[in-house]
Order: C-alpha cells, then sequence, then structure tokens
C-alpha cells in the first residue's frame, strides 16, 4: 500500500479551506443547493414593506403609485453594485441643473429634502432664530435647533389658516437667521400666489435667507409657474426645496435636494454629509424617473381623482375642507376633536394624522390608492357618528 506524505504547505492550506467552510457555512442560512456563495436566503414574505395587508395608510403624503417602471428597472441595475459608495451623483445634479439654467454648483442632495433642510437649521439656528408661519412642516427645523441658543418663531394664526406674508415681513428682527415658507403648506395645503411670494421673497431676502420647500410644486396646476428656483437664477438670497418622495414615488429611497447659491450651498454642505447620505438605488431612480412625464402624469392623475373623491365625500358628510394643491385635504372635523377621530379610523384600519399643535378640530387625509380611498369615503358616517356621541 502507497503511503500518503502530506506537506506542511498542504496541511496549512487545507486547515485554510476548512475554516473557509465554516465561516461560510454561518452565511448560508436555509442554503438551496443552486445558491451562489456567501448568499443568504431568506424569507421576504414575512417583511413588511410598505403598509400592513388591509391597512388603508393615508397618513404620510406619499405616492402609492410608483415607483416608476423605469425606476424599478434602474434601481435593479443599480443594486448589483451595491457594494460601492454611489459615484454619480453629479449626473442627477446634472439633470436638475439643465432643467433650471442652473450649475451643479447650485444643488446640494440628500436623503430626502429632510437631510440638506437640517443640515440648513442646524447651520441657521447657530446665527439666529428661524421664522415661519403658525402651521407648516416645522420637523427638520426642530431637528436642527435642538440643541441651539435659538429655535422657531411664528407669526400669528389667521382665520383661514392662510400665511399672513405682510406680517411676516413685518416679525423680521436682526435675529431672524431663516424665514421658512412650505408652498403649497402642510398641513393646510394651501398655494401662495406667485407673485405675491415672489415679491415678499425679493423684500425679506434683502434682511435674511428665505427658504421655500417646494416638496408639492409638481402636484400645483401651474408648477413652473409657482417655483421660486428664478429667484435662486437671479442671485437672491432664497433657498429652494425640492424632493423625489411625493410626485415621483420614492419616499422610501430618500433622495432630495436643494437649490441656492453656491456659496451657500458650500456653507449648508459642511454640515452634513453630502454624496454620502445617499443610496445607489435612489439616485439610480431618481435619474431614470426625472423626466419621465408620463409616469407623473399618470400619477398626478390619481392623485387628482382621489382628492376629488374625498373633497365629495367630506362634503356630503357635512364637513369643509381647505382647497389643496397636494395630495392631502386639510378636513374641518366642525369642533370634533382629530385625534379622536384618528383612533376611530385606526379601528377601521384607516391611518390618517392627528391634531397639529392645537388645531383640535383640524385632521389630514391624504390621497392614497384608489381602493384605500374609498374605505376611508365608507367608514367616515361611520366615524363621524361614533366620536359624535363621546
Amino acid at each position: 500500500m502507497r503511503k500518503i506524505t502530506i506537506s506542511r504547505r498542504t496541511a496549512l492550506k487545507g486547515a485554510l479551506l476548512a475554516v473557509g467552510a465554516g465561516i461560510t457555512g454561518k452565511f448560508l442560512v436555509n442554503s438551496e443547493k443552486n445558491a451562489p456563495p456567501n448568499s443568504i436566503i431568506t424569507d421576504f414574505k414575512k417583511v413588511n414593506y410598505g403598509p400592513l395587508f388591509g391597512v388603508a395608510k393615508l397618513n404620510a403624503n406619499e405616492n402609492p403609485y410608483g415607483p416608476s417602471a423605469s425606476a424599478i428597472k434602474a434601481m435593479n441595475e443599480a443594486i448589483q453594485k451595491g457594494s460601492y459608495y454611489v459615484s454619480y451623483a453629479q449626473k442627477l445634479k446634472e439633470m436638475i441643473a439643465e432643467r433650471h439654467n442652473l450649475t451643479p454648483s447650485h444643488i446640494i442632495l440628500g436623503s430626502g429634502s429632510s437631510a440638506p433642510l437640517q443640515w440648513l437649521a442646524t447651520k441657521m439656528t447657530k446665527e439666529g432664530h428661524i421664522l415661519g408661519p403658525d402651521l407648516f412642516w416645522d420637523t427638520t427645523s426642530k431637528m436642527g435647533s435642538a440643541n441651539s441658543p435659538f429655535g422657531i418663531e411664528r407669526t400669528a394664526k389667521t382665520s383661514d389658516l392662510a400665511i399672513d406674508l405682510k406680517n411676516m415681513l413685518e416679525k423680521i428682527t436682526s435675529e431672524t437667521a431663516l424665514v421658512q415658507i412650505t408652498n403649497p403648506n402642510n398641513p393646510t395645503g394651501l398655494l401662495i400666489p406667485p407673485k405675491q411670494l415672489s415679491d415678499f421673497c425679493k423684500l425679506a431676502s434683502k434682511e435674511t435667507t428665505i427658504l421655500i420647500d417646494e416638496a408639492y410644486n409638481e402636484l400645483t396646476d401651474k408648477p413652473q409657474e409657482n417655483t421660486m428656483i428664478p429667484l435662486v437664477r437671479e442671485g437672491y438670497d432664497v433657498i429652494v426645496a425640492r424632493t423625489f418622495s411625493k410626485i415621483y414615488g420614492l419616499a422610501g429611497m430618500r433622495v432630495g435636494y436643494l437649490l441656492a447659491k453656491p456659496e451657500t450651498v458650500s456653507e449648508i454642505d459642511s454640515y452634513g454629509l453630502g454624496d454620502y447620505s445617499l443610496n445607489q438605488a435612489g439616485v439610480a431612480a431618481a435619474i431614470a424617473s426625472y423626466n419621465d412625464n408620463a409616469f407623473l402624469k399618470y400619477s398626478r392623475d390619481k392623485i387628482l381623482e382621489g382628492r376629488e373623491m374625498l373633497a365629495e365625500a367630506v362634503t356630503l358628510n357635512g364637513l369643509s375642507f381647505l382647497p389643496s394643491n397636494t395630495n392631502f385635504m386639510f378636513v374641518d372635523l366642525n369642533n370634533l376633536n382629530a385625534e379622536a377621530f384618528r383612533k376611530a379610523m385606526e379601528e377601521e384600519k384607516i391611518l390618517v394624522r392627528g391634531i397639529y399643535q392645537d388645531y383640535t378640530q383640524w385632521s389630514r387625509v391624504s390621497t392614497g390608492l384608489i381602493g384605500d380611498v374609498s374605505k376611508y369615503i365608507q367608514a367616515l358616517p361611520k366615524v363621524l357618528e361614533k366620536i359624535s356621541s363621546l
């Protein structure tokens, strides 16, 4: 019988292979015969990536008709290179710049518009207060000013819940570092006429920096007329925020941007992570869908259809609402409590927003899938009757 000898080198190689096999085995979870090396196979059916089955999600102003087919195709390709940091964010900046006759240096990208908005708030509240209307989307301003000696100052309430620009102009002082306006506003859905807002920005920007959050611009009747981006191009101290979370249906992919003077962009960027806050799939989806006009039209049509359905149902049930230019509606519950309404709707597996600040009788509902809007409409009489008896 032939004696088999094993060299020291061969023995070492075998030992390393055995160790490697052990490591690989830890990562082969529920492995299948033809699975690629080091793959993790799991049951993704148990993961809820969106609303739970049977739940009508009408509380977060998302566009459930997205992402577009072009965005999904791009994401499928991009995730194959998900091991790399984003290297093509410049392409998206160039596309945005070209549309608005700006340069890429006028644009800062972030994880949704929320990230650069928070960076901006952090920067500005080191210098002074943020001045806003009594009711606006103030989440990023609150977060940015959390550790600052300065905070948010608000103008007085108005009877029609509109933004009082005259009063806002009068409230600007030497301690006002930023004026923040969401247009159309959230949660009211109200739109400031473009000439009125433009005149305000030109005057107010002589005193301080102006931020116009245009998250819902593409849902207005005339987006190009309603935007304040031309003021950025003209060199005013104006910042405009945009996002891919709404009309583009990419809320979960987290891509947004600010447009401002290049020197302002550089200052804001120093408070954040810049392109490092982005992800491969999100940027790929944004690039693919930015000029997908067929998808944008389809989404807008469905959103308007849902909004018309809500308007009719709310009116038939004896309620009123503010005229909306967004994918949500602010409903007056006629002195009924909005938090009680939210809880009662949740019992019907319908999610809406509750009370904002001390606006106890106002409830915000988003225009989600048509079927989900129908669930809200069907439950509305029952819920109103229930909370009326409380």
